[in-house]
């Protein structure tokens, strides 16, 4: 009887351990994101090197992963993001080019509106140019992103 407990016993801290490799430590289970992280400030979690997250069919997480800084850093013209971008996708570096036509979106929106009309889309061919770029990478389709980057980069 004493070694039927003792099987008892053995058995449930097994599965105990098994339960807790499940998730790694320090990560909210419900988002797998690092717990206390503060956003915007340094790396969060999940890391990725791809593209994603930008049309609803390639969207795995209600949390977007972390991707690789742009090669221009973060202080650059929209051209020079654009540039990279190219590059990037040239190289097979999809995480890389979302992240800089990201950043390339967010220079070419830089604009002055009347007060009372910030909610005014943007009718920038530019704009919609690295919009359509975006989803063409989102989509798997590099070959249109980079002739779309080439129509934003001639414009």
């Amino acid at each position: 009887m004493r070694y039927a407990h003792f099987a008892t016993i053995a058995l449930l801290g097994l599965s105990g351990v098994s339960a807790s490799a499940q998730s790694p430590g320090g990560l909210d289970a419900a988002t797998g994101a690092r717990a206390g992280h503060e956003v915007g400030v340094g790396d969060s979690l999940p890391l990725s090197s791809k593209a994603s997250n930008i049309m609803p069919f390639n969207t795995r997480s209600t949390i977007a992963p972390t991707l690789p800084p742009s090669a221009m850093g973060e202080n650059a013209a929209t051209y020079d993001y654009l540039r990279a971008a190219r590059a990037s996708l040239v190289a097979g570096q999809t995480g890389k080019a979302q992240q800089s036509l990201e950043m390339a979106e967010t220079r070419a929106l830089d604009r002055s509106v009347p007060q009372g009309q910030t909610g005014t889309p943007s009718d920038s061919a530019m704009v919609s140019r690295i919009r359509e770029a975006r989803h063409a990478l989102g989509g798997g389709n590099t070959a249109h992103a980079i002739e779309l980057i080439d129509l934003a980069l001639a414009g």
